[in-house]
């Protein structure tokens, strides 16, 4: 008996499938160069990289549009089971995530603009410090979905806590500092602010994270306490 043929409608599914994990692809490199940049931005005050996030925000946004389209008309017209069905959901889901990284680069690199018109009045080593971790964790999220590693998706959840007492150590050395220094309150404030968009970045790459291991391994980790911290960044 012969190879019997790929049904006609199956390939196009498939297709279809393939399309949207590239475009998913696409926009996660997209992010994934704001966020390094907006980081960088801050560290070496370089107001082109600072530009170029704000510039590159319009194609961000019409990717999410694209892919939600997509996504949503391969649920309502395909009705794919099983691992398809998780891959479609769990792509709207870090569409979502990945839009909001934008905004959160976005704002950083705002605040690296401001920051520019001042003279810094603190060093900068906690910042490309907290600034690393995060990006790890984008890189990390975003590779363990290409290589559906649920190992890897299972190392961004153990870094945000990492990321949690950065920022309140953080928190409490600017604060102790706009205290000392209350004339210096508008840059402290900003870098306040760079502190906040990159951990709420960090939690946007733990909710991909979770969604890789629903994907891969169909499970659900977003309410178990070892995965998730009660201070997470709500998705929405």
């Amino acid at each position: 008996m012969g190879v019997q043929p790929v049904p006609t409608q199956l390939r196009h599914f498939d297709q279809e499938l393939e399309q949207l994990k590239s475009k998913l692809l696409a926009m996660s490199a997209l992010v994934e160069s704001a966020v390094y940049r907006s980081i960088t931005a801050v560290v070496q005050k370089d107001r082109k990289l600072a530009e170029e996030v704000l510039t590159n925000e319009a194609r961000v946004n019409q990717m999410e549009l694209e892919i939600d389209d997509q996504a949503i008309s391969l649920l309502a017209l395909q009705q794919p089971m099983a691992g398809d069905l998780r891959l479609i959901t769990s792509a709207l889901k870090i569409n979502n995530d990945l839009e909001r990284m934008g905004d959160l680069a976005v704002n950083i690199a705002q605040r690296a603009l401001a920051l520019m018109e001042e003279p810094m009045v603190q060093p900068m080593i906690d910042i490309p410090h907290i600034g690393a971790l995060v990006q790890s964790m984008v890189r990390k999220a975003l590779d363990s979905f290409v290589a559906r590693d649920a190992e890897l998706a299972h190392s961004v959840l153990a870094s945000d806590d990492a990321v949690d007492n950065l920022r309140t150590a953080f928190f409490h050395e600017l604060i102790s500092f706009m205290q000392r220094e209350p004339n210096h309150i508008p840059q402290a404030l900003n870098l306040l602010s760079i502190v906040r968009n990159l951990e709420r970045i960090a939690d946007h790459s733990t909710n991909i994270a979770e969604d890789v291991l629903y994907y891969v391994k169909g499970i659900d980790v977003r309410h178990h306490a070892e995965a998730v911290a009660v201070t997470r960044e709500p998705r929405g």
